[in-house]
């Protein structure tokens, strides 16, 4: 998992963004464009609007690839209270919690509180989606109906993504999963598809065992 950092500093407040975590979702182009054009150089100009507005716009990127940080210690971004993970259609999953994103071995890849995964198989940076489900027709309509609550499942604490090796994500802890129509399903400890093979996406269905998802 590979990671290009760039910070955009204003008087007020610093935007952090990494090209490898942006997915093109466009969140912050269409709630700020005076901040955020990417006609323009520098694509991001944080004097460009109020520094709560700009805090927002950034909160709103579903990935991660942007961040921020207020000159005056206001406004620090928080986990949510109830933890979610969204199935887009024909897309990644978005994961929004306390996050944790650890390897096979329990090495921590990432930590953060929004966090695009690969679920298509293809992506350059698993487990992070690249946008490479474009490239390679993945087709899913991100539905979660054949998911079945998970009993007491609150929705809260943190949550850990395990990355089993040439094998699904494992999402442990407590969560909604929403799917593309947006309904929600309270559920605990799910293991996710990410080789794009499995019959019964969201959910994993041993089909990387076939061999032809290796990493």
């Amino acid at each position: 998992m590979q990671r290009d950092e760039k910070d955009y500093r204003g008087e007020s407040i610093t935007v952090r963004f990494d090209r490898r975590r942006c997915i093109h979702a466009s969140a912050c182009l269409r709630l700020l464009p005076a901040v955020f054009n990417v006609r323009r150089r520098p694509w991001i100009e944080p004097d460009a609007a109020p520094v709560d507005e700009v805090a927002e716009a950034v909160l709103r990127c579903p990935t991660g690839a942007l961040h921020f940080e207020r000159r005056d210690g206001r406004g620090a971004e928080t986990a949510p209270e109830v933890n979610s993970v969204t199935v887009a259609e024909w897309g990644p999953l978005y994961v929004h919690g306390d996050v944790e994103v650890v390897d096979h071995e329990g090495n921590v890849l990432l930590r953060d509180t929004r966090v695009g995964l690969c679920r298509c198989g293809a992506s350059g940076n698993r487990p992070l989606c690249d946008d490479a489900h474009f490239g390679v027709g993945f087709d899913d309509s991100g539905s979660v109906a054949q998911v079945g609550p998970t009993p007491g499942a609150s929705g809260t604490g943190p949550l850990r993504v395990r990355v089993v090796k040439s094998g699904p994500l494992v999402v442990e802890g407590s969560f909604l999963l929403v799917g593309a129509d947006g309904q929600k399903v309270p559920v605990a400890d799910l293991a996710v598809c990410r080789c794009g093979a499995s019959r019964a996406k969201p959910l994993c269905d041993g089909s990387h065992r076939s061999g032809a998802f290796q990493e």
